[in-house]
């Protein structure tokens, strides 16, 4: 099992690079991230965006761009649909969001002509390294699905699982996150994390063990389970995936991680026909570039299994 993305950069080093469409490539992180995937040798890039904006930073940066593709694409609704159109056609492995609203990007990933459909539920996972954690913590939906049904909830699952294999989390621990560690009536989240965890219990989800509910702290910790009496969970204290109730949740949990707690940060939007990397615009290039390093590793599986 992959700890820290130390071990995930090393792991992608040793696969193919991957061929990376970016969509609004009009950005000095993304051209950072770009640069550095480039010199570990775990991409190649196809770079949509305002080509007089994209030299300018790359010459602000020092960047060399003469082995890269530029396609001179200003719009960013149109630069988002011709990088889609590169991966659907064949001509790219990943789809990367560049310097473009979420919105923008997912309604050329859902086009009918150039899209990425698969006829599955479309969600967001991050991957956080957490230096007081044993393992890399998988939390969806942080970006996507707003207040997800409990069917969508068990397709946001199922959409981790081929991330998770590639981190070695089979089966992998899932917490059903909520405000406390027994069912509610009153509280919808218990209700659905309860289900979840009895539809694990018979079947319902491959290279998965589900629990719920779980408040965060039994999650990750065995003695808080052991001091709230809960007992018998083979996901308390060890969790790999955070399923959170809903997109508020996530998304203040994933940026108090970032922010407050100094994590390392990845994203993928999961359940398309290829990956495709969605971090925040004020992301760090490193997380862009580790971003690029999950989804060629996802890719890889993909095509391999």
């Amino acid at each position: 099992m992959m700890k820290n993305f130390t071990q995930v950069m090393n792991a992608a080093q040793e696969i193919p690079p991957a061929r990376v469409a970016v969509a609004a490539a009009h950005d000095d992180a993304v051209l950072e991230a770009v640069r550095g995937a480039i010199e570990l040798e775990i991409a190649k890039f196809t770079l949509v965006g305002d080509e007089v904006k994209i030299n300018s930073l790359a010459s602000e940066m020092g960047m060399n761009l003469s082995n890269l593709k530029i396609i001179n694409e200003p719009d960013n609704t149109k630069a988002a649909l011709r990088a889609t159109a590169l991966v659907s056609g064949g001509q790219a492995d990943i789809l990367m969001k560049g310097l473009l609203s979420t919105a923008n990007l997912l309604r050329a990933v859902l086009d009918k002509e150039v899209g990425l459909r698969t006829g599955r539920l479309l969600s967001h996972t991050f991957v956080i390294e957490a230096k007081t954690y044993d393992r890399l913590i998988l939390m969806t939906d942080c970006a996507m699905n707003i207040n997800p049904t409990l069917a969508q909830k068990a397709e946001i699952i199922r959409n981790c699982e081929s991330l998770a294999q590639v981190l070695g989390k089979s089966p992998a621990r899932v917490a059903a996150l909520a405000a406390v560690e027994v069912v509610n009536p009153d509280m919808p989240s218990t209700l659905d994390a309860a289900a979840l965890a009895k539809m694990a219990d018979r079947g319902q989800f491959k290279n998965f063990v589900v629990d719920g509910p779980l408040a965060l702290d039994i999650a990750v910790c065995d003695e808080a389970a052991k001091h709230k009496g809960l007992t018998g969970s083979s996901v308390a204290g060890q969790a790999d995936i955070f399923l959170v109730p809903n997109i508020e949740v996530g998304n203040i949990l994933a940026k108090s991680a970032v922010y407050l707690g100094g994590c390392r940060i990845a994203g993928l939007v999961l359940g398309a026909s290829k990956p495709v990397v969605l971090t925040s615009r004020s992301d760090t290039f490193e997380a862009k570039m580790l971003s690029i390093a999950l989804a060629n590793m996802v890719g890889y599986y993909e095509k391999n299994n």
